[in-house]
């Protein structure tokens, strides 16, 4: 829906390449911002002040845990078999023995980070114009279309119980929002433009994602093909 708006008209004459909706994009991460600001930013503010540490910690592993059926089921989509075993391993242990998620049993587990923005690379599907989605924030057309799909079959979203559900996908939002109010202060400090700063790093981000910490290297035009 978001990716059939009319964009005509929203770059200007230097728009970066990766961005050729930086005008509507703008805009967005304006409203945004503003929302931010008025309520999320101020809500994980309060959370993190009447919530103990090991509380957030509960929670935030609690939701970790659900992440990882979803890191599962990616790998597969990927053909990583052996970390497919080794993300399923972290769900069944923490499952059973860390009492649904709320404790983080197979610490000693590397936790993996994928999705089926990620899974669409991996097969060859170029990350497309980067766009910025209403409350979502940062992403493009791929990764979009990739939380679209997470998000359909996601544990949280196929919630039977109504209430249950809203409550749990209002507690994930504060928990991630608490989770950035830390990082956020080293974005707020920078004498950068602060859209360009979290484009460009949201870009990076996901292009090493997809290859595992290991994109290709870029190639500048006025480098020799000989070397």
């Amino acid at each position: 829906m978001l990716v059939s708006l009319n964009l005509s008209g929203c770059a200007s004459s230097n728009a970066n390449p990766q961005d050729p909706f930086e005008g509507f994009n703008r805009g967005v991460y304006r409203f945004n911002n503003t929302l931010d600001n008025a309520v999320l930013k101020p809500v994980a503010e309060g959370y993190n002040t009447a919530l103990p540490g090991p509380a957030r910690n509960m929670i935030h592993n609690f939701f970790s845990n659900i992440d990882d059926i979803l890191v599962t089921a990616n790998d597969l989509l990927q053909l990583k078999f052996k970390r497919a075993s080794h993300d399923f391993t972290r769900v069944w242990v923490n499952s059973i023995f860390g009492i649904f998620g709320l404790f983080d049993v197979a610490h000693n587990l590397e936790k993996h980070n994928e999705d089926f923005g990620q899974t669409l690379g991996y097969w060859g599907v170029g990350s497309g114009p980067y766009l910025v989605l209403p409350i979502i924030g940062p992403s493009s057309v791929r990764d979009g279309t990739g939380w679209v799909v997470d998000t359909y079959y996601g544990i949280i979203e196929n919630t039977p119980n109504v209430d249950i559900r809203w409550g749990l996908w209002a507690t994930y939002k504060v928990d991630q929002r608490a989770q950035l109010l830390d990082a956020e202060k080293v974005v707020e400090d920078t004498l950068l433009d602060r859209y360009s700063y979290i484009r460009d790093a949201y870009l990076m981000r996901r292009q090493s994602l997809v290859y595992d910490g290991d994109p290709p290297r870029v190639k500048y035009d006025d480098e020799d093909d000989g070397k």
